[in-house]
């Protein structure tokens, strides 16, 4: 008998301590966020200088708490110029390296002009310090100006430039958070990769085309350096101009990513899995939680960079090399 009542109190005790270290778990759940705003407003046409094609793109990701406050946030711009003549001849070359504004740093070279004397990779990092702690509803009621400069004398100290972007960027990638597993300690991390080597001279029968392909990774890591919540996305953003050097886009066309655009990519029919590609990419961030940076870098890949093992390939069938790079990049620079 005294046996069976010992028994009864150890599992007692255990499922309480169970039951306590799942709530201490809950209670510091965050739900991961990524959002993607890019405009290609700026390109112009050819004339005495060479037409420009930019797309520019505001990335944020964020962490956001069971209160729907921001918990950790980070922002970035990938802003890609490609240059093309009065002749639709692409002037940059297609193995063009492009640097995000946070990894260009003091090269991006705003310091010196600006009236804090600090560069933008420096004001980024303020305002997404700024708005943790803030709900998205708070985020979207900071004060700004005509021209989306900050008018509160808090955020003007460290943060001249235009928050516009910041403000919607923090508030889509809120509103897009999901619970994948990570936690409030865990570091945030946001990885960007871009190119533009499918871009191609325009021809009396063709339009030329300026694309800049940029994939997104954010990643949340534990103290063993393990991811516990990821999120994959590309965009694949084309400028379009004529052998008279004309761009022939319109300029206020809406931009979506891949994942915004889902069913509408239309991968799907062509998918010998029958996966549309905002479901491959989802299956393998999911893949890769509980892994290592050096464990997703260890994947076996083909020649074309997609994936060998069988176990990725009953769900991923897409090139899967610019995932596990910015999966990388995501990683060594979280905090």
């Amino acid at each position: 008998m005294k046996k069976i009542l010992v028994l009864i109190v150890v599992v007692i005790l255990t499922a309480t301590a169970f039951s306590g270290c799942k709530k201490d778990a809950d209670e510091g759940a965050v739900k991961t966020g990524l959002a993607v705003i890019s405009s290609i407003a700026k390109s112009k046409d050819a004339a005495d200088q060479d037409g420009l094609a930019e797309i520019y793109s505001t990335v944020v990701a964020v962490t956001v708490d069971k209160d729907g406050k921001i918990a950790k946030c980070v922002i970035d711009a990938a802003q890609t110029k490609v240059n093309f003549s009065a002749e639709g001849k692409l002037t940059t070359p297609l193995n063009t390296e492009f640097k995000t504004k946070n990894e260009l740093g003091t090269a991006y070279n705003m310091k010196s002009a600006s009236g804090i004397k600090k560069e933008w990779n420096e004001q980024a990092a303020a305002f997404a310090e700024y708005v943790k702690g803030k709900t998205a509803s708070e985020v979207a009621g900071i004060a700004v100006d005509q021209t989306s400069h900050a008018t509160d004398n808090d955020l003007k100290s460290s943060v001249t430039i235009s928050v516009g972007d910041f403000i919607a960027g923090v508030q889509k990638a809120v509103a897009n958070a999901k619970d994948y597993g990570a936690q409030a300690d865990d570091k945030l991390g946001l990885g960007i990769i871009t190119n533009i080597n499918k871009s191609k001279d325009a021809s009396a029968d063709a339009a030329g085309l300026a694309q800049a392909y940029s994939s997104y990774a954010v990643t949340t890591t534990d103290t063993q350096g393990k991811i516990t919540s990821c999120i994959i996305d590309a965009s694949q953003t084309d400028v379009s101009f004529d052998n008279s050097g004309k761009i022939t886009s319109k300029l206020t066309a809406e931009q979506k990513t891949k994942n915004e655009k889902g069913a509408a990519y239309n991968m799907k029919s062509a998918s010998g899995i029958k996966k549309e590609w905002n479901e491959q990419a989802a299956a393998f961030a999911e893949y890769v939680k509980g892994k290592t940076a050096a464990d997703v870098k260890s994947i076996k890949i083909t020649e074309d960079g997609k994936a060998e093992d069988k176990d990725i390939t009953a769900s991923v069938t897409v090139s899967i090399n610019s995932f596990m790079d910015t999966i990388e990049k995501a990683v060594a620079g979280a905090k």
